[in-house]
């Protein structure tokens, strides 16, 4: 018996137009770690506009642990339309421990329903450091040494 076609290809791709609102759609909903590093890094060292705002949705003793630099707390349970009004006007990009995480996801949805334009960082934290980026609190992690306890993949 021949196979005529592969897993990949059994079933169809969509149209290019198809294909492209979709991935837009996605990166209107996204941002991955580099990017948001590059950017911030940009604002600090080129004078480049730093035209968005970091959350970090985490419990706040996680928060205080170890974040992204600059990124403001604001754990899930704390996302109401009080704690909203404070935060900076634009773009929010929130973020959670990482991709087995969805706090994140649940934050932006709440953020959203706010009235934010928000963006989710995918990967969270986890990427954030696996890619080596700097961490600011009382623990900040060193990418050559992280643990899984530093990165919240056990309690």
């Amino acid at each position: 018996m021949t196979i005529t076609t592969s897993p990949v290809t059994a079933i169809p791709a969509v149209s290019p137009e198809r294909a492209f609102a979709f991935f837009a759609e996605r990166l209107g909903c996204q941002a991955d770690p580099a990017d948001v590093w590059y950017a911030m890094r940009d604002s600090r060292e080129k004078g480049a506009v730093q035209d968005f705002t970091v959350v970090d949705v985490r419990a706040e003793g996680a928060y205080r642990k170890a974040h992204l630099p600059g990124a403001i707390s604001l754990p899930i349970a704390e996302i109401t339309g009080e704690r909203v009004a404070g935060l900076p006007s634009g773009l929010l990009v929130v973020y959670c421990w990482g991709p087995a995480c969805n706090g994140s996801t649940k934050g932006a949805m709440k953020l959203a329903a706010l009235g934010r334009e928000v963006k989710e960082m995918i990967g969270g934290l986890e990427y954030w450091v696996r890619e080596g980026w700097p961490t600011e609190g009382r623990r900040p992690i060193d990418p050559k040494t992280a643990t899984p306890a530093d990165l919240g993949l056990v309690c």
